[in-house]
């Protein structure tokens, strides 16, 4: 079954990469590994989830956040790639706007990784780190920038 067969019997579907919001590109290729920028969660109407974690977002709907941008790098990544049967997810990195105190970043980003997983079987399994930050662009919720691998 292929990824994109995946996604659809999960109800879901990939956007339109997103475009940058600053002087970047949304994705870059070195050889056969593909640098892919982060994004944050924007939802179908254009519009991104805001707020501080641990004060405004509950641990579950973040994890919905990091499950929208998991959802937005796979669209830069298909974009890349032609097709998602031909990536492989290397690195994760997921920053969380959240309080001082807030300590379940692994739980926030766990949306994004268990997303990469459930599409792309053991090529979805990765090395990730998930921080916490004081901000992030836009009051997002949640930033993902991923390093990946594309197969012949």
């Amino acid at each position: 079954m292929t990824p994109e067969t995946k996604l659809a019997l999960m109800g879901l579907t990939l956007p339109e990469v997103p475009k940058p919001v600053g002087t970047y590109l949304p994705y870059k290729l070195s050889g056969d590994t593909l640098y892919l920028a982060g994004q944050g969660p924007m939802r179908a109407d254009g519009s991104f989830a805001t707020g501080k974690v641990g004060r405004d977002v509950a641990v579950d709907e973040a994890y919905e956040h990091a499950k929208l941008v998991g959802l937005g790098l796979l669209a830069a990544a298909k974009a890349a790639a032609g097709e998602l049967s031909r990536i492989e997810v290397i690195k994760v990195l997921g920053m969380v706007n959240a309080v001082p105190e807030f300590t379940e970043q692994p739980k926030v980003i766990n949306g994004c990784s268990d997303l990469f997983v459930a599409v792309l079987g053991e090529r979805g399994r990765h090395a990730r780190s998930a921080v916490g930050m004081g901000s992030l662009p836009l009051a997002i919720t949640v930033e993902i920038e991923a390093v990946m691998r594309i197969h012949g």
